[in-house]
C-alpha cells in the first residue's frame, strides 16, 4: 500500500475525530479511536458509543451532563500523563543533585557504568543502573533539552500509542542504549535520557511511514541529532577536541530498539495480535538482558 493510499486509510484515523491518527482500538467495535474519546474500562479502552450501550444494556441510570467546567478538568486523563510522570521524576532527581553534596553521591549510585553490573569484575551487582541512568543528566543544560525532546515526542506518540505502550517503548529504548553501552563502551560512565529520547524518535519515524505521514521533518531533526551525536567521534578520531562528551553508543542502541519497538506496533495493530505484541515486546526485553553475557565471555 502507498503511503497516500495510507494517509486516506480510514482506519488509521479516529472515527470520531477523522483528522487525529491514532494506533488506540475501541475493545468492542475495533474501530480507532484518539485520546479524547478514549474510556478506560478493565478490559481495555472503549469509544463513548460502546460505552452509551454498555450503559443501557446494563440498565445503568444514564449519568447526568456534566457542566462544561468539570468535563474540561476529567478530559485531564486523555494528557500524555506518562510523559508528564517521566519529566517531573528526572526534574525532581536533578534538583535533588543541586543540594551541595548530593551531585556526587546520585550519580554514583544511578549512573551507568558497566563493570557494576558484574560481580566477577567488580564484586558487585548493581542492575537497576541499566534504567536509573534515564533520571540523572551532567547539567542544566543536558536534562533541559532532554525533557523538551521528550515532552515533544511524547505529546504525539502517547496519546497515539496508549500510556502502556508508550512506557513500554521508553523503558526498553533506555535499556536498549544502556545494553549498548555495555557492548561498545565497557569502561565509560554515562548519564542521561538520551538512548530513550533517541528509541521515541526511532518509533515515530517508523509508526509515521506506517501510517502514510509526513516524516520529512522528524527525519531532519533526527538527522540533526545523529550528527551532533557522531561528530566529537569523528573529531576525535581526526586528532581534534570539541571538548563534548556524547554516548554514541546510548544514542544508536536507542535508536535501533525504539525502532524495532515501534515496528512491532505496526505490524501488531490489530486487536486479534495484541497476545502476539505482548510477546514480541517480552521477547525483546529478553533477547536484550541475553546480550549483556558477551562481556563475561569477552572479559571474563
Amino acid at each position: 500500500m502507498s503511503a497516500p493510499e495510507l494517509r486516506s486509510n480510514p482506519d488509521n484515523f479516529c472515527y470520531r475525530h477523522p483528522d487525529r491518527q491514532s494506533f488506540v482500538l475501541c475493545q468492542r467495535c475495533l474501530r480507532t479511536i484518539c485520546a479524547e474519546c478514549q474510556t478506560q474500562m478493565p478490559v481495555g479502552v472503549i469509544c463513548p458509543e460502546c460505552l452509551r450501550e454498555q450503559a443501557n444494556a446494563s440498565g445503568a441510570p444514564r449519568p447526568r451532563r456534566t457542566p462544561r467546567v468539570l468535563r474540561a478538568v476529567r478530559a485531564d486523563d486523555s494528557r500524555p500523563l506518562a510523559t508528564y510522570a517521566i519529566i517531573g521524576l528526572t526534574f525532581f532527581v536533578f534538583v535533588v543533585t543541586l543540594i551541595p553534596g548530593a551531585r556526587s553521591v546520585v550519580q554514583g549510585a544511578l549512573a551507568l557504568f558497566p563493570p557494576l553490573l558484574y560481580p566477577d569484575f567488580m564484586g558487585t551487582f548493581q542492575p537497576w543502573r541499566l534504567f536509573t541512568v534515564l533520571l540523572v543528566h551532567s547539567g542544566f543544560l543536558h536534562v533541559a533539552l532532554n525533557m523538551l525532546a521528550l515532552w515533544m515526542l511524547g505529546s504525539s506518540l502517547e496519546p497515539m500509542l496508549g500510556r502502556a505502550r508508550f512506557l513500554w517503548l521508553y523503558l526498553l529504548g533506555g535499556l536498549g542504549g544502556s545494553v549498548f553501552v555495555v557492548l561498545f563502551g565497557f569502561t565509560s560512565t554515562v548519564v542521561g535520557a538520551s538512548g530513550a529520547i533517541f528509541a521515541l524518535f526511532g518509533a515515530l519515524l517508523v509508526i509515521g511511514r506506517h501510517l502514510g505521514a509526513n516524516i520529512t521533518g522528524i527525519a531532519v531533526v533526527l538527522g540533526i541529532n545523529l550528527v551532533i551525536t557522531f561528530l566529537p567521534l569523528v573529531t576525535g578520531a581526526l586528532g581534534g577536541n570539541m571538548g563534548v562528551q556524547v554516548s554514541w553508543q546510548a544514542h544508536l542502541g536507542g535508536l535501533v530498539v525504539g525502532a524495532l519497538v515501534g515496528l512491532i506496533y505496526a505490524r501488531t495493530r490489530a486487536v486479534r495480535k495484541q497476545r502476539m505484541q505482548r510477546v514480541l515486546l517480552g521477547a525483546t526485553a529478553v533477547g536484550l538482558l541475553a546480550l549483556l553475557a558477551v562481556p563475561l565471555a569477552l572479559y571474563g
